[in-house]
């Protein structure tokens, strides 16, 4: 596997690109992650990758979104982002994951991310809206790579995304970059019903005989206001995709990412450990992109002026957040126990940071159901080398060392055990 590996990163992709992959997210990356883990020794948590969503505006509509995609456009300016980037770097930052809405509909995208070529941008797209001369400008950057979804067969995909022709519209934007030689990857949110299609060996083969050279599989999250629960995996279909990763990560040519899971198969939650927190288009920091609720902002205004840095370290309601999440599960505390996530902003009196205005109402309706958690049934990766990267560089970085998450998260493990949706 590793040497078909390294044949397709030399001869299908640009070696600018994946020199800038080396040494912007690899070598950049690394040291950020070390750079966070001497900060969380003296009790600071400054998250060395940051999702931030640039627009709330999509072309599409898809089943379970928890973004504002209809209401009016939020574009962040350039400006913001500028100052966002430069003081996240002064941190050791160089990986960004830029999601939205749709990124491609900022009418000044690549004018946000030209500017910073010591670090990496990861685009979250549908891929529509990649031409052929946006493919050339990504390859001129050298330091972007789009993740564009796919989510099924073309029927599931027009019912999944609420519109016609999204399958086709998709892969002419995987086409334009493949031709380009971007260094492009395929996500899917799985779900019911894109699960038997896409979680298959006969897709992974034809996306490494497309020229993609990584893929993520999601689970799938109920959220918003239509959330679709009836989308939502089984605990043992959980379980089976999680298998499945991990055995073609050994196997299959091609990089396989999972954000959920350490090198020996504990689940973990990014936010709870410190290691990601998310911020939207209007600047509100958020503890993840489904947790919409929101104390501080990137922006500096009156009366808070401080600098993202001390924004940061002295957020209490985030801080409270993490402690709450890694003692609760070691997965998912919005989809376990949304009762306590409703108890935490109503101490903080946090802001509900969406347009539409009814994310406690959301969260107050929430079924409890399972997430990447799943006591007793860890599965260790078998690649060696992917093994050995998060042991030294994504992990937990102790963060539930001494938690007993046995009788806290009782609820939530009865959900897994019987897979049901009852209301806590």
């Amino acid at each position: 596997m590793y040497i078909p590996m390294f044949k397709r990163l030399l001869l299908e992709t640009d070696k600018r690109l994946l020199w800038k992959l080396a040494w912007n997210m690899g070598l950049g990356g690394m040291l950020s992650v070390e750079r966070h883990k001497r900060r969380l020794k003296r009790g600071e948590v400054f998250p060395p990758f940051l999702y931030v969503s640039v627009i709330n505006s999509c072309n599409l509509r898809c089943q379970g979104c928890w973004v504002d995609v209809s209401a009016k456009m939020e574009a962040m300016e350039p400006a913001a982002f500028h100052k966002l980037v430069r003081e996240a770097r002064a941190m050791g930052n160089v990986f960004f994951g830029i999601v939205g809405g749709e990124p491609f509909m900022h009418p000044k995208l690549f004018e946000l991310l030209e500017p910073h070529r010591d670090c990496y941008f990861q685009i979250f797209t549908n891929g529509h809206f990649i031409t052929e001369e946006r493919a050339k400008t990504m390859r001129r950057l050298g330091n972007v790579t789009p993740l564009i979804s796919v989510e099924g067969t073309a029927t599931v995909s027009d019912e999944r995304r609420g519109r016609g022709g999204v399958l086709s519209k998709t892969l002419r934007g995987i086409e334009n970059c493949l031709k380009h030689k971007v260094f492009t990857g395929v996500c899917t949110s799985v779900c019911q019903t894109n699960y038997h299609d896409l979680v298959s060996a006969a897709w992974i083969d034809r996306l490494i005989e497309m020229g993609v050279m990584y893929t993520w599989f999601h689970v799938y999250r109920p959220m918003g206001p239509d959330a679709c629960d009836d989308l939502c995996l089984s605990p043992q279909q959980q379980l089976e995709l999680r298998k499945f990763v991990v055995e073609t990560r050994a196997q299959k040519p091609i990089i396989i990412i999972d954000a959920y899971f350490d090198g020996e198969g504990e689940a973990l939650c990014p936010a709870a450990t410190g290691i990601t927190h998310h911020i939207n288009p209007w600047g509100d920091i958020e503890p993840c992109p489904i947790v919409q609720f929101t104390k501080e902002s990137i922006h500096s205004r009156q009366p808070d002026r401080r600098s993202l840095r001390a924004k940061f370290l002295q957020s209490k309601f985030l801080e409270d957040f993490r402690d709450l999440a890694r003692s609760t599960t070691r997965g998912c505390i919005v989809l376990e126990r949304p009762d306590l996530l409703k108890n935490l902003v109503e101490k903080h009196a946090a802001q509900d940071s969406t347009v539409r205005g009814t994310a406690l109402e959301e969260l107050d309706a929430m079924s409890v159901r399972t997430s990447q958690y799943n006591p007793g049934h860890a599965i260790p990766e078998k690649n060696w080398l992917y093994r050995l990267a998060k042991r030294f560089w994504f992990n937990d970085f102790g963060a539930y060392r001494g938690m007993d998450h046995g009788k806290a998260s009782a609820p939530a493990v009865l959900g897994m055990a019987n897979g049901s949706g009852s209301r806590l």
